[in-house]
């Protein structure tokens, strides 16, 4: 196992800002006054809201979604005060849940990746650039090919092997490693199947980011494959991880035109750029609390 030491991790949202800014995501079933509520206790406690995005799928008793972002001096100080408000205007009055987070503070990420490091490189490139506010925990991949390129990003590098069926002792040091130090881990292209146990005792949001060929594609191969059918779109889908493989809440997707022109290569080549615009739009989203899961779908405040 490689590790290499970790550089500080700069926090893009607090710059300017002073550790002023908090996010309020509020969910449950709609009913009149939830968005006064929320304004009420914010004003009432000098907050002054810099953005308001809600959603209901029926007005009449239907499920409300509803994303914050305010402002406020001495914004640590009040954010217990704020809560004790909110847990009787909204969870007693209306039962809604909510999470109120200091957006100064970055969301702590983990980045598993294989040998295909496009999505990887990229994720820390913009990381680095301050357009990720995240801090980068560490780089863990089922190869050695990477360690490198993530040391020049000052951020630490885990190989730990995933080979055969049983993945149980790979698993059991993901797990160590990640214990505590992790708020959501992004699966840049790691060409691993992760297990049911694994999601379940990992206990944080995981995302990750696959070819929109699925499941028409699969295995390997699958731009040769689309090459051979003529396909005339390719694209990308970044989801969160459920135990049903490529089947969990989708976050992101997008896609480009093709043409018969356009060799396998060429195929991989433009499906590469669309899996990186893909799951940086998914990671920057979840980052900064815009993504709200509801069963099997999401709701994106983007």
């Amino acid at each position: 196992m490689m590790v290499t030491k970790a550089a500080p991790a700069p926090a893009p949202e607090s710059v300017g800002n002073g550790g002023r800014l908090a996010s309020l995501v509020v969910r449950g079933a709609d009913a009149t006054g939830i968005v006064a509520a929320v304004s009420s206790v914010l004003s009432g406690h000098g907050a002054n809201i810099v953005s308001l995005d809600q959603y209901s799928d029926d007005p009449q008793g239907g499920a409300f979604f509803q994303r914050t972002v305010f402002d406020l001096d001495g914004l640590q100080a009040a954010l217990p005060v704020l809560r004790a408000a909110f847990d009787v205007e909204l969870v007693k009055r209306y039962d809604l849940s909510y999470t109120l987070r200091d957006l100064s503070v970055p969301k702590r990420v983990a980045i598993f990746a294989s040998k295909s490091d496009h999505c990887l490189l990229d994720l820390l490139w913009r990381h680095r650039r301050g357009q990720l506010p995240v801090s980068v925990s560490m780089v863990i991949s089922n190869h050695p090919d990477a360690a490198d390129a993530v040391h020049g990003f000052g951020v630490p590098f885990f190989h730990v092997p995933s080979m055969g069926t049983d993945k149980s002792a790979a698993e059991t040091e993901h797990l160590r490693l990640l214990r505590d130090n992790v708020d959501f881990v992004v699966l840049a292209r790691y060409m691993q199947i992760l297990s049911g146990g694994f999601i379940e005792r990992v206990g944080v949001p995981i995302i990750n980011v696959h070819h929109s060929f699925l499941p028409a594609f699969v295995g390997a191969g699958p731009y040769a494959k689309a090459k051979e059918r003529g396909v005339k779109l390719v694209g990308a889908t970044a989801h969160y991880v459920t135990e049903d493989l490529d089947e969990g809440p989708i976050i992101e997707q997008d896609v480009v035109r093709v043409s018969h022109a356009d060799t396998a290569a060429d195929l991989a080549r433009r499906g590469a750029d669309v899996e990186r615009a893909v799951l940086s739009r998914a990671v920057l989203w979840h980052a900064e609390d815009r993504v709200v899961r509801h069963g099997n779908h999401t709701i994106v405040f983007s």
